[in-house]
């Protein structure tokens, strides 16, 4: 049956009586203990400067002391740190994750800081929708590590929020839900906190900045909610060290001119932020991170994928079709790609071709230049010899006709010595 002709007959129920008790009225119980059995999870991303008290608050948050050392102003670029702790109060188990931006701030250059934080949202959601996707799927086990809780962290300047936190928090505000936050509120009076919370809703407004409002729309807790909107941001003070007031031990800061008390609501707004984030909102905050900013990084992730609710007629499309249609438009795009790369790959041999055709010409030239060349050398020497063989001809003749001449004077000279011992003889 077409899911548009179930919602036609479900506008067409009726509504009759009981005659008895059925028992469906347990459903909630069933509900509430297979929750409780399962456990739940909620994770908070603390953005803010680096020293604005981020984990001491956590610490004053849970009434714990989570683990972690005090993070340094010389970190090249922002970091997130995750850490997850398995929290128990009274049979109700929470796995908590708190996520903290390192060295938020601390550059000089502060244009990129928010894009390390977008990123990791992004992961969670797109790790999420990746489980989401599989054939063989365990969400009941999964670990939800999406953001439900963003506290931002804004300095008690007194005078207007930093554009850094204008910037960053505008990024964010569509992918989680933000709580701003004063830190360290006892660093300024309470009428300069009065005109700074005035100051920071103002400029959110113009800015256009949506930050999470607790929910009104339920009668149990619309009158609070509704009480605690007014209240934002919440001028907070954090800290585990207990001193004793009267006659209660109490968390409280302790100056030379007096003692803040973290619980007192005339002193700061710490109840009204646990009360909101943790016994009264969690829940919300959940189903808003699912029903809202989850829905929406899935909805823009499939329709890149090409997945559409309808075609062009205004039909349903199923997911068999969607997969065809981006299946053949991928081999279509895988063939446009075969046949450029093949036409490339063409065009190159035939450069190659030509590059090595033009070297072949060229080394045949310079082969023939050598020949000649060497032809031309060769005919050089060779004249050069036939001359040298006709000097030393020349020199040979001449030697012999020297020796000749020589052997003739030597001769001459022997036959008149003779004679001129014949003479004297006579």
């Amino acid at each position: 049956m077409a899911a548009a002709e179930v919602a036609r007959q479900g506008e067409g129920c009726r509504t009759v009586p009981l005659s008895g008790h059925v028992g469906f009225d347990s459903l909630p119980d069933q509900l509430v203990n297979k929750s409780v059995n399962h456990g739940f999870c909620f994770n908070i991303l603390c953005v803010g400067e680096t020293g604005l008290g981020k984990s001491t608050l956590m610490d004053t948050l849970f009434n714990t002391k989570f683990e972690g050392d005090p993070a340094s102003h010389s970190q090249p670029g922002v970091q997130l740190k995750s850490s997850t702790y398995d929290l128990q109060e009274s049979n109700v188990n929470l796995k908590l994750t708190i996520v903290s931006t390192v060295g938020f701030g601390d550059q000089i250059n502060k244009e990129d800081s928010y894009k390390p934080i977008v990123e990791f949202i992004d992961a969670q959601f797109e790790a999420y929708l990746q489980e989401e996707l599989k054939i063989k799927r365990v969400l009941h086990n999964y670990h939800d590590t999406r953001i439900h809780a963003c506290l931002y962290f804004i300095a008690p300047t007194g005078h207007s929020l930093k554009s850094l936190d204008l910037v960053t928090m505008k990024k964010l505000d569509s992918k989680v839900n933000i709580i701003p936050i004063i830190a360290k509120s006892d660093a300024i009076s309470k009428s300069e906190l009065t005109k700074f919370k005035i100051k920071i809703t103002s400029e959110l407004v113009s800015n256009g900045v949506q930050i999470y409002q607790f929910p009104t729309d339920d009668e149990s807790v619309a009158e609070i909610n509704g009480t605690m909107n007014a209240h934002l941001p919440f001028a907070v003070i954090g800290s585990t060290e207990e001193l004793k007031i009267g006659n209660k031990m109490m968390k409280a800061r302790q100056y030379p001119w007096g003692t803040v008390q973290v619980e007192n609501e005339a002193h700061c707004d710490f109840v009204k932020l646990r009360e909101m984030l943790i016994r009264v909102n969690m829940e919300d905050l959940r189903e808003q991170t699912h029903t809202r900013h989850y829905e929406l990084y899935r909805r823009c992730k499939l329709e890149e994928m090409g997945f559409k609710d309808t075609d062009p007629d205004s039909k349903p499309f199923s997911l068999q079709e969607t997969y065809e249609a981006k299946r053949n438009e991928f081999l279509g795009e895988l063939q446009k790609k075969e046949e450029a790369m093949r036409q490339m790959f063409v065009q190159r041999v035939k450069e190659k071709e030509a590059e090595l055709k033009e070297a072949e010409k060229e080394l045949h030239e310079k082969f023939d230049r050598l020949k000649k060349l060497h032809q031309d050398e060769k005919k050089k020497l060779e004249d050069k010899k036939k001359s040298l063989d006709d000097e030393v001809n020349a020199f040979k003749q001449r030697k012999t006709a020297a020796e000749l001449l020589q052997s003739q004077a030597q001769q001459a000279g022997g036959s008149q010595t003779l004679k001129r011992d014949k003479e004297r003889k006579n």
